[in-house]
């Protein structure tokens, strides 16, 4: 069996803006730097094998503030960074409603259908994502891991896991620096734990971004 613990990074500046990060490399904001710290500590004295992470500095470094306390080496997979949002990227949410209104309003009621101008699809998302958690059940077999990603990338491969299509995708919430942990146990996943901020003081944020 492998155990997955997998995170989002840490709040960043585009995050407190609303403004669409997609593979732009942002950087955490202060509170982001703390929530990160703070998961390193709620994941210290958890037996960790291994800490793999989007390149992408926000998840890159939110993942290296947890894996220094176990004192292991970050590896970076570019198949977990986030979703390519093309045209969007570094635009505010509300303008791209206004650039993109139709485009803008499906991808809030049926994300599976759209293609980000420029970028990728859910699809797109959910192949390369899955095919690395499949290698990491068999390289880390019998280990726990440390997988460190983005909001889109977490709810990608959480639909896909569970058996849900894409068309679910808003209906998993991922929270900065919330911990999910994922297991396979012969070749079925299961999920243990979804969008977990109990490290960070509360049950539930109540926080809706507006750009992922």
């Amino acid at each position: 069996m492998v155990r997955i613990i997998l995170v989002r990074h840490g709040e960043t500046t585009w995050n407190i803006e609303g403004r669409y990060q997609g593979q732009e490399d942002t950087p955490l904001s202060p509170r982001g730097l703390e929530q990160g710290r703070r998961l390193a500590a709620a994941l210290k004295d958890v037996p960790l094998d291994a800490a793999v992470s989007s390149p992408l500095q926000r998840s890159f470094l939110t993942c290296k503030l947890c894996a220094e306390l176990h004192h292991l080496p970050v590896e970076t997979d570019e198949r977990l960074l986030e979703i390519d949002h093309g045209a969007w990227e570094g635009v505010l949410a509300r303008d791209i409603e206004a650039a993109y209104p139709e485009e803008f309003h499906l991808w809030h009621t049926a994300p599976h259908l759209v293609q980000m101008p420029g970028g990728e699809n859910l699809e797109d998302v959910r192949r390369r994502v899955r095919a690395a958690f499949e290698d990491y059940a068999r390289k880390y077999d019998g280990k726990t891991v440390l997988v460190a990603a983005h909001d889109a990338v977490n709810k990608a491969v959480i639909c896909d896991l569970m058996g849900m299509g894409q068309e679910h995708f808003w209906q998993v919430k991922q929270d900065n620096t919330c911990i999910n942990v994922l297991e396979n146990n012969d070749g079925v996943w299961r999920a243990v734990l979804i969008n977990s901020t109990l490290h960070m003081g509360y049950l539930f944020s109540g926080i809706e971004q507006a750009g992922l």
